[in-house]
């Protein structure tokens, strides 16, 4: 089955690809954070999903702040429309770090 290409998915693409690159340290650090947490003893697990979710944070507010300075060029209609279709694509790339957005 083919699927249709979106209005925003070429940029999306290439603007999700850079957010990899230029947050890489991050995901890392969040990736490294989840087994810390995944493999914590039972009384060191909320210290450590505490830890993880100060990562998961940081990274939704920049993919938050990547969507937004975007979609501030855009007429409103238009805007509305790049903010789902970021919101479907950064899911289906960050899917624990993107659950914060919102339409």
């Amino acid at each position: 089955m083919l699927r249709r290409r979106g209005r925003f998915d070429e940029l999306l693409e290439r603007q999700l690809d850079l957010f990899a690159t230029d947050e890489g340290d991050l995901l890392r650090e969040a990736s490294a954070a989840d087994d810390a947490w995944s493999r914590s003893p039972k009384e060191e697990t909320e210290e450590r999903f505490g830890e993880y979710q100060l990562v998961v944070d940081a990274l939704a507010d920049r993919l938050y702040d990547l969507r937004e300075a975007y979609a501030s060029t855009l007429d409103g209609h238009t805007a509305e429309e790049y903010r789902s279709a970021f919101n479907r694509a950064a899911t289906r790339r960050f899917r624990r770090f993107a659950a914060l957005l919102e339409d």
